[in-house]
């Protein structure tokens, strides 16, 4: 049986316009594996994936949240957005990239209607991708806060 949140999230995992938000955040930074996670301070949740890198995950699928990126996004409320991990200053020595096996990392905040932070819309590759420009980080954030009217209005209806 599923505990609260993780039946939350289940009931997010076949939603069509998240899927379509994930196959163009793919598409626009060519990243392998695209999520839509859960994340709360004990919890790391996939909602949706589209893993074209076999990173093994599917919905309902966990990550200790310690061990994530995403958990600082929860805990900052700031995107983060890597090209390449090794040349990072800010990232190199943390400990998921090498845990995870990527190279380019995104993950932004979704943040619902009512100001509460969801999970995050995050991607990751094994090899570097140029993700850091003028256009992209707008692009990405505009993609999170779709996800984020997609869920609130979810989560009012359901």
């Amino acid at each position: 049986m599923l505990d609260e949140i993780a039946a939350t999230t289940a009931l997010h995992s076949e939603n069509v316009g998240i899927r379509d938000i994930l196959e163009e955040v793919a598409a626009v930074t060519g990243m392998g594996f695209v999520a839509v996670a859960r994340v709360t301070d004990t919890r790391w949740i996939a909602c949706q994936v589209i893993d074209q890198i076999e990173f093994g995950m599917s919905p309902g699928d966990e990550l200790r949240v310690s061990t994530t990126i995403c958990n600082d996004i929860r805990e900052s409320g700031n995107a983060v957005v890597i090209d390449n991990v090794s040349s990072d200053p800010k990232w190199h020595s943390h400990p998921a990239p090498a845990l995870y096996g990527f190279k380019s990392y995104i993950s932004l905040p979704i943040i619902l209607d009512d100001g509460s932070f969801y999970g995050t819309l995050c991607a990751i590759d094994p090899e570097p991708r140029k993700l850091v420009g003028p256009d992209t980080v707008p692009t990405l954030m505009r993609y999170a806060e779709r996800v984020a009217a997609i869920l609130s209005r979810e989560t009012v209806s359901g």
